[in-house]
């Protein structure tokens, strides 16, 4: 299989185990877990096997047309490779440890099917090479890992999770506003072309608030102060296996969208460091405050 397509694959790979793992459930649960490890070492192993595609620059792009007018654009590089590594890793750990944890619950076949479909939504927004295809998938991603907040089912499962739907849908409307604005300034998407196209704008207060809108769906899904608000509920009434996902996954990919407008469109640009770093440090302190003051471990977690 080229480089090309094992991008493709690295994507539709965890969708369709997903969906086997879930048919698997309906025969046998030992069946439905063994599916459930097998599809993560899989992507575990072709994200490792992938390294191997570094160094030939045509195995390292793939672009789909017809997909509303702008197509699906994806890139590996270094980069996104360690992400990838990274992302595949904790995820087959966390489907491992899903197996003891979760033996009491219900509806694990459920689980299985929109955890494996994050997976394949993640990937895909780590490896998109232009904001259009990153938004997509990190719509995909909010939607899918919505399940993964709300599975116990309880009433304090069900407020979080429809505060985590609220804050991801507001900031997904937000952040595609602010992508229409970029892309009638600047004619592009891909975040290739994006510094060249904006380094020769001269009125660059459309650009800030193209940027902002945009930070605004990245940094809710980062937890970044104020939008921080559906971490902290969210933590304590998702299973372990998802909090860990949760937190050392699903943050990433809001900073991943905050990674590409700063070095893309902002680099270098003294107002939006200091907004950044206004932000950061008061999200350090914030979460610091609720950790101490917090009696639920997992509470603690999610706000250190």
């Amino acid at each position: 299989m080229s480089g090309n397509y094992i991008l493709l694959f690295l994507i539709v790979w965890p969708m369709l185990g997903g969906l086997m793992s879930f048919l698997a459930g309906r025969v046998s649960k030992r069946l439905r877990d063994y599916t459930a490890d097998v599809v993560a070492l899989v992507e575990l192993a072709t994200a490792c096997r992938l390294g191997y595609c570094l160094g030939d620059e045509q195995a390292s792009f793939l672009h789909i047309d017809g997909f509303c007018a702008l197509g699906l654009s994806f890139k590996l590089d270094g980069f996104r490779f360690v992400y990838l590594v990274v992302i595949a890793f904790m995820w087959f750990a966390a489907t491992l440890f899903s197996r003891e944890y979760l033996a009491h619950y219900r509806n694990r076949n459920r689980y299985h099917l929109f955890v494996l479909w994050t997976l394949g939504a993640i990937v895909g927004v780590f490896l998109s090479a232009n904001l259009y295809t990153t938004f997509i998938f990190f719509e995909i991603m909010s939607l899918t890992s919505y399940i993964m907040v709300i599975q116990d089912e309880t009433r304090e499962a069900i407020r979080a999770a429809g505060t985590y739907l609220a804050v991801t849908v507001i900031g997904g409307l937000v952040t595609l506003l602010g992508l229409i604005l970029l892309y009638a300034q600047t004619g592009t998407l891909d975040m290739a072309l994006l510094p060249i196209a904006t380094a020769s704008m001269l009125n660059r207060s459309e650009l800030y608030l193209a940027g902002v809108l945009i930070f605004v769906g990245f940094g809710a899904k980062a937890a970044v102060f104020p939008l921080h608000v559906w971490l902290p509920t969210a933590h304590p009434v998702a299973p372990a296996p998802s909090s860990a996902l949760l937190s050392g996954v699903l943050t990433k990919s809001g900073l991943f969208g905050i990674l590409v407008l700063s070095t893309g469109i902002f680099l270098h640009n003294a107002l939006w460091g200091l907004m950044l770093m206004v932000l950061g440090v008061s999200t350090m302190v914030v979460g610091a405050v609720l950790a101490l003051f917090s009696v639920d471990i997992k509470r603690t977690l999610a706000c250190s």
